[in-house]
C-alpha cells in the first residue's frame, strides 16, 4: 500500500541559531543539511515510481534535489506547503518570540482554529492552503489503481498540525514530539481514512493521550 511521506527539511543556519526563519525563500541549507539529505535518501528505500513534492522554500527545495539526485527522481515544487508564517516574529531568536510562538502553536493543537500568531497566520489560514495539495496528491498518487508513495518536503511545525489533522492524533503527542531535521512522518490512506504509522523514530498507535511533559522544538 503507497504511503504519504511528510519530511521536514535539512539543517539551516537559523535552525541552529533558532531564528524564526517563515518568510520565502528563506535560509539555503549547511553544509551538514545538505549530507542529512543524501543520507535520508540512501536510508529511505522506495517502491518504483514514487512522487517527490517540495514547498517554496530554498531550504525544502534543495533537500528535495538532494533526495531526488540519489534516486534518480526529478523533484515538483508546490505552493501552499511552505512553514506557518509567524509575522512579526520573523527573525527573531529571543525566548519571548518562542514563548509566543509555542502558546499559540499550543493553541492550536487544542482546536482553535482562529487563533493567531502576531502579524502572521491561524491554524485555518494555514489549513486552506497546505489540506488541498495534500488532497491533489492524494488523488494522483495514493488512492487510485497506479499508486505510489508520495514524499513531501515541508517544514517541522506545519507537518506536526496537518499530520495529527489527517490522522486523529493526540494533540499532547502532536505538540510535544518535533522531528528533527529530515525526520519524518508516514502515514497511509484507505478508504478515505488516514492513519499514522510512524512519527520521528516512535511508531504507532497513535492518539492515546501523553500525560508527562514533552520537550518542544518551536520550529519542528
Amino acid at each position: 500500500m503507497a504511503r504519504l511521506h511528510l519530511v521536514r527539511h535539512g539543517e539551516t543556519t537559523s535552525n541552529v541559531m533558532r531564528r524564526l526563519d517563515t518568510a520565502l525563500p528563506g535560509a539555503a541549507l549547511t553544509d551538514f543539511g545538505v549530507r542529512q539529505g543524501v543520507r535520508f535518501a540512501l536510508e529511505s528505500p522506495h517502491p518504483e515510481p514514487v512522487a517527490l513534492v517540495s514547498s517554496l522554500a530554498r531550504r525544502a527545495q534543495q533537500t528535495a534535489e538532494v533526495i531526488g539526485s540519489v534516486w534518480g527522481v526529478e523533484p515538483v515544487v508546490a505552493e501552499g506547503i511552505h512553514e506557518v508564517q509567524v509575522g512579526d516574529l520573523e527573525d527573531r531568536f529571543d525566548d519571548d518570540a518562542h514563548g509566543v510562538f509555542k502558546d499559540v502553536v499550543d493553541r492550536w493543537h487544542k482546536g482553535e482554529l482562529e487563533a493567531r500568531l502576531p502579524g502572521g497566520e491561524s491554524l485555518a489560514m494555514i489549513y486552506q492552503r497546505y489540506l488541498p495539495v495534500i488532497d491533489d496528491l492524494t488523488r494522483r498518487h495514493l488512492a487510485g489503481p497506479d499508486q505510489q508513495d508520495v514524499y513531501v518536503v515541508s517544514h517541522g511545525a506545519a507537518i506536526r498540525l496537518i499530520a495529527a489533522h489527517l490522522g486523529g492524533v493526540d494533540p499532547a503527542f502532536a505538540a510535544g514530539t518535533h522531528l528533527q531535521n529530515t525526520g519524518s512522518i508516514e502515514l497511509e490512506y484507505t478508504d478515505g481514512l488516514w492513519v499514522v504509522h510512524r512519527w520521528g523514530a516512535v511508531t504507532g498507535p497513535f492518539g492515546v493521550r501523553v500525560d508527562e511533559p514533552l520537550v518542544t522544538d518551536p520550529m519542528g
